[in-house]
């Protein structure tokens, strides 16, 4: 895992933040996925990547949050 993910990620669960500072780790962290992801693909898989973003980050901030 890269150093900006997981600070991203850390961050994203911090509740020192505010909601809108841990979308934005969270989204950060969703961005530095589909960079990884998308280093070898072509256009259009960057493009469908990007579409999923705000679900990723969902996905991010959801997986977070303490059960």
């Amino acid at each position: 895992m890269s150093q900006t993910i997981h600070n991203a990620i850390k961050a994203a669960g911090d509740n020192d933040f505010s909601a809108e500072q841990r979308r934005s780790f969270a989204v950060a962290a969703a961005l530095e996925a589909i960079a990884a992801k998308a280093a070898g693909g072509s256009d259009a898989a960057l493009k469908s990547e990007f579409f999923y973003l705000s679900e990723y980050a969902d996905k991010i901030q959801e997986a977070l949050k303490v059960k």
